[in-house]
């Protein structure tokens, strides 16, 4: 078993490597029962947001062996979002990115540095 932290990072990591944008880790464990982290990430395409989740599943479900509870919304592509319990991931274009703005909602969470990630 893993630590929600070492998830997270593991797939921020795998959205690095897949070349992500603007990739934001947030530690909403203090704000919400609903995960530990929310990681949130634009891809240039909906092949692209596909490639993201795909290669998020493989890093935390295959890799680390912890399972993925739901993915929704592949078929349109704008969104997709990966639930592995601890760590909710959100894979959006650009477009779908700046209209939920989950950011904005959730700016009480504390944001996680991934500085150490992009230079690895």
């Amino acid at each position: 078993m893993h630590q929600p932290k070492e998830i997270a990072m593991q797939a921020a990591s795998a959205l690095i490597e897949k070349k992500g944008i603007g990739i934001q880790l947030l530690d909403v464990a203090d704000l919400t029962t609903l995960a530990d982290y929310f990681l949130i990430c634009t891809g240039t395409s909906a092949i692209h947001v596909n490639t993201l989740c795909d290669a998020v599943e493989k890093a935390v479900a295959d890799d680390l062996g912890e399972p993925l509870l739901h993915r929704e919304g592949h078929r349109s592509g704008t969104w997709v979002l990966l639930d592995f319990g601890s760590l909710i991931v959100h894979v959006f274009t650009e477009e779908t990115r700046k209209f939920y703005d989950l950011e904005h909602l959730w700016s009480d969470a504390a944001p996680v540095n991934l500085d150490a990630l992009e230079k690895a």
